[in-house]
């Protein structure tokens, strides 16, 4: 089977750090900062949690994601409080991130769900509540890894509706969306994409447009855009950027780039720049 999240945390990588292990007690407010989402795992409760709307109380170990900054309050008993490890999840590219945007809101799954993921929670718990040389490195990139099953857990159960994690979760349009992440530059038709997924043009298309909630190409430009943003982040040339995404020239990348974002790639830069300062 193609390995559906391969070339997206290559590309796209998430990263954790850790801001608290042990009890919290009575009412804590989780302000969102505008640039991390948080993975909290919950080893012992009960506890509420809040976002606007009605509680959701927790009653056995579980994991809470959010994915993109959301404020969030917690309650809890005020002596006994609820031992919980947090960290913060910074998803390179911000809100263009292509694996944070596909994600709900919020997820709450209790622990018991995520399968073959005990021994890696046994020892995250461990790691947090000891006081042990090199702990903040391994309990990071412990949760990193909680990350990635919880990502697996979504797309083998189907428990997305719509959009990138819902189309990686279908068995046959996976192998378009791989083919795409994998080789942008290369001229993707219709028939090359269904054919890399057996299914007829019109087939494709209806089922792509259903699960994705885009047609092929609109995806495609949007990866590629996605791609080019990263790069120019990053300081490289329009003109290199142009060649690395699949587009000829810098004109053809500046015309699809404002096609997607409503902004040429000087412009973006610059608002990223202002957003940064």
């Amino acid at each position: 089977m193609v390995d559906r999240l391969a070339a997206l945390l290559e590309r796209f990588p998430v990263s954790a750090q850790l801001f608290n292990a042990g009890a919290l007690c009575g009412i804590n407010l989780l302000d969102a900062d505008g640039v991390h989402g948080q993975l909290h795992l919950v080893r012992r409760g009960p506890l509420e949690v809040s976002h606007g709307g009605a509680p959701v109380r927790i009653d056995e170990p579980s994991l809470l994601l959010y994915p993109r900054p959301l404020s969030h309050r917690f309650s809890s008993d005020p002596e006994q409080g609820a031992d919980m490890a947090c960290a913060n999840l910074r998803f390179e590219g911000g809100t263009g991130n292509p694996v944070a945007a596909a994600l709900p809101s919020f997820v709450c799954l209790p622990l018991s769900a995520l399968d073959g993921c005990q021994p890696v929670l046994d020892l995250l718990f461990e790691e947090a509540f000891e006081r042990r040389c090199g702990r903040q490195a391994m309990i990071d990139r412990l949760f990193e890894v909680v990350m990635i099953q919880l990502l697996r857990h979504l797309m083998e159960r189907g428990e997305v509706a719509g959009g990138l994690l819902s189309g990686l979760s279908h068995p046959r349009l996976r192998h378009a969306l791989v083919a795409m992440h994998e080789a942008p530059t290369r001229e993707w038709t219709l028939e090359d994409l269904a054919a890399t997924c057996g299914m007829s043009r019109s087939v494709f298309a209806a089922s792509f447009r259903e699960a994705v909630g885009r047609t092929p190409g609109q995806y495609l430009l949007g990866w590629r855009v996605g791609l080019a943003q990263q790069a120019l982040r990053r300081g490289r040339p329009l003109k290199v950027v142009a060649d690395e995404v699949g587009y000829g020239s810098e004109a053809a990348l500046s015309r699809a780039f404002k096609a997607h974002c409503g902004l040429s790639p000087r412009a973006w830069k610059q608002q990223q720049a202002a957003e940064v300062a």
